[in-house]
């Protein structure tokens, strides 16, 4: 199973939600399938040029090793080495800060993963995380 475009379109449109009424930052919003796929993308009105490929390489590494990208720091913190090796190994993809977000569904399946940038990484998390509730499905940052 995989996140439909509904679906995506959905946690883009409650992360937007929740980003606009806490007053972040212009942020760009993408959410992959299962397979790696972007299924949307929205930047918003200011946000910089390159926060696509931020927030892609958010989603796309916590995806790649299964892990959300706030554990995806913590693992950089403790082997650089082998995150700056995952990183050439998938195309230079992979951004180990929060914000890269997996979802997932409630029995546990891997559903895709949500990658924002554009504010502070926790709050791109959080964003993240909202979107995800709000289309009822589980976030695992």
């Amino acid at each position: 199973m995989t996140i439909d475009l509904g679906t995506a379109r959905r946690i883009i449109e409650a992360a937007r939600t929740c980003a606009n009424d806490k007053g972040f930052e212009p942020l760009t919003i993408v959410v992959l399938d299962a397979g790696g796929h972007v299924l949307a993308a929205e930047r918003e009105d200011g946000a910089s040029n390159r926060r696509f490929d931020i927030a892609f390489g958010k989603a796309h590494g916590a995806l790649a090793l299964g892990i959300g990208s706030r554990s995806l720091m913590g693992r950089a913190e403790q082997q650089p080495y082998f995150i700056a090796a995952a990183t050439a190994a998938i195309g230079g993809s992979l951004v180990p800060v929060p914000g890269g977000v997996l979802v997932r569904e409630s029995e546990g399946s891997l559903l895709g993963a949500v990658g924002v940038s554009g504010d502070t990484s926790d709050n791109d998390e959080a964003v993240a995380v909202a979107g995800i509730e709000a289309a009822g499905l589980v976030p695992q940052p």
